[in-house]
């Protein structure tokens, strides 16, 4: 709960917005009450004659079905005091309103027509009338757009703190969660959360004041009426509390399970291919159906809990409700119009907290969200720069890497590495799968941190520089490309300003313009989602054109010719080469005809450096680099067999 009302109040504009959310709500209690009171104006017609002429015992008006002569004769004297010889409805209402025992509706009548003729005029009665409906009408709109815009800003504010903090999150970050669990806190939670935050207003700020202002009234129209009220109380509040427990309990199992179900659907449409490929339509169908029948098996249990609690209160509510009016009526005997103003007053007083179980489902939920969505929240990135980082500005000497190790887990990916990287060579990683090559060049841009040892530019540690300067130094080419939905020149360009012939220039580079300028808009098409309407090596190839554009001095290509044909392959190779001298480049590559030109080469397997050398040195000294060597060169022979045998 506490969580909810900092949310709500961290920020100025929404504080402000929150206080002019609570006044209309008062104010929209008060129109209600306004409401009520102006229904008993209408069916108030007046004292009757046992009424007016009652017989008085200790100076209070004492109910009698018998009236005497003398009784007429003393109530007159003291309505006609002008001695007129008649008595006009004026003069009733004025000995009334004198009377101390009077109702609360007559010294209302009393008051307003102090102000406005409202007894005597028919157009002041439907005047003020008017008055209350439009005042009431204007206080609704006013509180529900403001507790609308509220959610909307909350939703809005969440959503973007969300997304920035979990940027600054490390990549063991991203393998801990899942994306399914991810996109549903984002979208999902953070509207829970602010519909959680109205309900909260509503529940421990407009309904307190609605009670207490109502209760009020209630007491000044009939205190013994108001006694029933006390007995009603307790019994409404139990069902309350009994199912709030309950729905906050399944909202967490709800939520849970959403996270669960919506990440098996993107698994699930994610690998479409494969489940299609391998005709596996029905496990996917059986699997997903699972997931499906335990989602609608919550639901169900919490929409019991949820629409149980209005109606139990609800019946409570009505059996006082009937209660008080055949009390009032035959018992007190109260006028009609004094106890349909009280069944109003009470009616505005139960109504609010009928709906206290139903708001309290919602903020139970947003309570459960909220833990979920600040669990994310709380987390404090691993990799954060040093107060006196310095940006780094350009590679002027050399990188190193000295006695590196690194782990995911338990297991170490890499065990004492050391190589140096100089300005302007290209030195390939090679080895085995899992030898620990691409988390090499992950902790170069400090994507994570070493365990144990140094990497150093220039001579500092890379911890001495800011991130954001050490990543604008280096341009990535990953295994995987990704592309976002726009349109191609914005995704070579990636947020950067670049012109259009820096883009087509990188393009050119990267062998990637013949295929776009066959694209319908050319370097403006729109791209499908994740790049769906490219081949695997066009987007491959745009990917390396992003990295090209961005000129930085140093080049990380992790097995980015992986996915390119023969041909283009040759053509990425020929832009690399071009590049020596220029650019420091560290490339991963399983194609070792990518890389037979490197300065430098270094063998890992195991996440150990076994070797380090030119391509001649390292077949003379590396027998395990001379296997891989040869056996690319037995396929590439094979191959080249074979293409001329299908030409033959």
């Amino acid at each position: 709960m506490r969580q909810l009302f900092r949310t709500a109040f961290r920020s100025s504009k929404h504080r402000l917005l929150i206080v002019l959310t609570l006044i209309a709500m008062c104010l929209l209690t008060f129109a209600s009450q306004l409401e009520i009171f102006a229904i008993g104006v209408i069916t108030n017609k007046g004292p009757d004659f046992f009424e007016l002429f009652a017989p008085l015992k200790d100076g209070k008006p004492v109910a009698s079905a018998v009236l005497s002569k003398n009784d007429l004769e003393q109530r007159w004297r003291e309505l006609d005091v002008n001695n007129t010889g008649y008595v006009t409805k004026a003069d009733a209402t004025r000995y009334l309103a004198q009377r101390s025992d009077r109702d609360i509706i007559s010294k209302g009548i009393n008051f307003l027509s102090g102000i406005f003729p409202i007894t005597n005029n028919l157009k002041y009665l439907a005047l003020f009338i008017v008055c209350v409906a439009l005042f009431k009408a204007v206080m609704l709109f006013i509180q529900r757009y403001s507790t609308r815009l509220i959610a909307i800003r909350l939703s809005c504010d969440l959503r973007q703190d969300y997304f920035e903090h979990i940027q600054s999150l490390p990549m063991s970050f991203y393998q801990q969660y899942n994306i399914g669990s991810l996109s549903s806190r984002v979208i999902g939670d953070a509207a829970l959360i602010s519909e959680a935050v109205n309900a909260c207003l509503v529940n421990y700020i407009q309904t307190p004041f609605t009670v207490a202002s109502t209760l009020t009234l209630c007491f000044l129209t009939s205190w013994r009426l108001s006694l029933i009220v006390f007995l009603g109380f307790p019994l409404i509040i139990f069902p309350i509390v009994f199912l709030a427990r309950r729905v906050k309990r399944i909202s967490k199992q709800i939520q849970q399970n959403q996270e669960r179900f919506a990440s098996a659907l993107i698994d699930f449409l994610s690998g479409i291919q494969t489940v299609k490929v391998f005709a596996m339509e029905d496990f996917s169908l059986k699997k997903y159906q699972e997931g499906n029948q335990r989602m609608a098996a919550l639901e169900q249990k919490s929409a019991r809990y949820d629409l149980a609690s209005r109606p139990i209160v609800h019946t409570i509510a009505m059996f006082f409700l009937a209660t008080a009016l055949l009390y009032g009526l035959y018992i007190l005997r109260m006028s009609v119009s004094e106890v349909l103003i009280y069944c109003g007053f009470l009616y505005i007083f139960y109504e609010p907290i009928k709906k206290f179980a139903e708001e309290n489902s919602h903020i139970q939920r947003g309570i459960a969200a909220a833990e979920r969505m600040y669990e994310v929240m709380r987390l404090k990135p691993e990799i954060e720069d040093h107060p006196d980082a310095t940006p780094l500005t350009r590679l002027s000497n050399v990188i190193e890497f000295d006695d590196v190790w690194f782990k995911y887990g338990e297991q170490w990916a890499l065990k004492g590495v050391s190589f140096t990287v100089r300005k302007g060579e290209t030195v390939a990683i090679v080895g085995p799968t899992g030898a620990g090559k691409s988390t090499i060049v992950q902790l170069l841009p400090r994507l994570y941190d070493t365990q144990k040892g140094a990497i150093r530019i220039d001579g500092k540690p890379i911890q001495a520089y800011t991130q954001r300067s050490l990543r604008d130094n280096i341009a990535f080419v990953p295994q995987k490309p990704f592309l976002f939905l726009d349109t191609v020149v914005q995704n070579i360009s990636f947020g950067r300003g670049f012109s259009l012939e820096q883009v087509q220039a990188a393009a050119r580079k990267a062998h990637a313009e013949e295929f776009i300028l066959q694209l319908p808009q050319g370097y403006h098409t729109e791209l499908a989602e994740a790049g769906k309407n490219l081949s695997g090596g066009q987007q491959q190839r745009l990917a390396i054109a992003r990295a090209l554009v961005k000129d930085a001095p140093i080049l990380i290509m992790d097995e980015a010719t992986s996915a390119l044909d023969m041909l283009s392959e040759y053509h990425i190779k020929t832009a690399i080469q071009q590049l020596r001298g220029q650019v420091t480049q560290i490339i991963i590559a399983h194609r070792l005809s990518t890389i037979e030109d490197a300065d430098k080469i270094i063998y890992l397997e195991k996440g150990e450096k076994i070797a380090e050398g030119t391509k001649d040195e390292l077949l003379q000294t590396c027998p395990d680099f001379r296997r891989m060597w040869e056996i690319m060169h037995r396929h590439a022979k094979d191959h080249a067999k074979s293409a001329n045998f299908v030409r033959d």
